[in-house]
């Protein structure tokens, strides 16, 4: 596992543990990638509260609630599907916060208008407004595309946190 990964996974769980946070994954294109991540770290079990892997459309809507309708009218690679993806998950976990990931990790896969490399990121949290990443890593290979999501997911993880103690304090 790579040592920056687990840098920030090991950073986001303390984080969420000084601040009494639950955290929950739905993955797409990662695959189980961002909860492999966090629970490589010992201890993450008091923090880390469940994963969906949500790989087929209809897995998004049977698991975790996306509306049939988000995925057919923008598609399972779009930043409504990743904001109901988080959404969904907050609601179906006993998290308080939730990580999405929606992409195209290649090598095929892409068009024109959602090349190989698109990734969508989300992070819902109890009582605050879901924050969103459109992140385009280009053709750089499947594996690469697939870290760069978790390490972004990660940090965007931390800057809902963050959020979070700001306006708890």
């Amino acid at each position: 596992m790579d040592d920056t990964l687990l840098r920030l996974a090991e950073t986001l769980l303390q984080r969420c543990r000084d601040a009494k946070l639950m955290l929950a994954t739905a993955e797409s294109c990662t695959g189980g990638l961002i909860a492999a991540t966090l629970t490589e770290i010992a201890g993450s079990s008091d923090v880390f509260e469940r994963g969906f892997v949500t790989y087929s459309n209809d897995a998004k809507t049977y698991s975790i609630g996306v509306p049939a309708e988000i995925v057919a009218g923008h598609g399972a690679v779009s930043e409504p599907v990743a904001r109901a993806m988080a959404e969904g998950c907050l609601r179906k976990s006993k998290a308080d916060i939730a990580i999405a990931c929606t992409g195209i990790a290649g090598p095929g896969g892409g068009t024109a208008t959602k090349p190989v490399g698109l990734v969508h990121i989300a992070v819902a949290a109890q009582g605050q407004e879901t924050m969103h990443l459109r992140m385009t890593y280009g053709e750089i290979g499947r594996s690469a595309v697939r870290r760069a999501t978790v390490e972004d997911a990660l940090n965007l993880a931390g800057e809902m946190v963050a959020q979070m103690q700001a306006s708890a304090d």
